[in-house]
């Protein structure tokens, strides 16, 4: 990953300049290409669908790339692409109907699992798809992302109350509905 110092230096050199520089374009490159992994497992877990999320993410290095010029703080280039990621999968959310989630994630290819397992998967994935996408995000941040209820704040834009308020109902839903999920199962065998 590139330093902070020269992202500093590239960025101050396209302030100052006003015009995209050789230089700026490969930091900016190597710092997306980086994070694309990441940036596609978000957008699948919010939006719920593999090509919605490609669709998002590829909005969003373009949003980024427009934008590349505002990056304030350099060393945190992380934290601003997820918010820009996060963002646009809001936007889309918006205009469609949010799909059901799958816990694989969107580009991991399935795995080999016994019948067990998958009905613990599906039924963690209904329980999922049953909850409000802004809880389903801070969850995703969380357990995914491994990040701390700051950094969620810091990428959702929302103060660090709601972040957790939005955990915890996020996960008291989730247990419930995996909970009835599983007595059903169990009534069912």
């Amino acid at each position: 990953m590139i330093g902070a110092e020269e992202l500093e230096r590239v960025a101050l050199v396209e302030r100052t300049s006003g015009r995209m520089q050789a230089g700026s374009r490969e930091a900016f490159e190597r710092l997306t290409t980086a994070r694309l992994d990441r940036a596609y497992r978000l957008a699948g877990i919010v939006l719920g669908d593999p090509s919605g999320a490609r669709d998002a993410v590829h909005d969003a290095a373009l949003r980024a790339w427009r934008h590349w010029s505002e990056l304030r703080e350099p060393d945190r280039f992380d934290a601003w692409f997820d918010r820009i990621v996060v963002n646009v999968c809001r936007d889309r959310s918006r205009h469609r109907r949010l799909a059901p989630v799958s816990v694989a994630g969107p580009i991991d290819p399935p795995a080999p699992d016994s019948s067990d397992g998958m009905a613990e998967r599906d039924a963690l994935d209904r329980a999922l798809a049953d909850l409000p996408a802004e809880r389903r995000l801070v969850l995703a941040l969380r357990f995914v992302e491994d990040l701390t209820v700051p950094g969620i704040a810091a990428r959702t834009g929302v103060p660090e109350g709601t972040v957790k308020s939005r955990l915890h109902r996020g996960l008291s839903a989730l247990r419930a509905s995996y909970d009835a999920a599983e007595r059903t199962t169990e009534v069912a065998r």
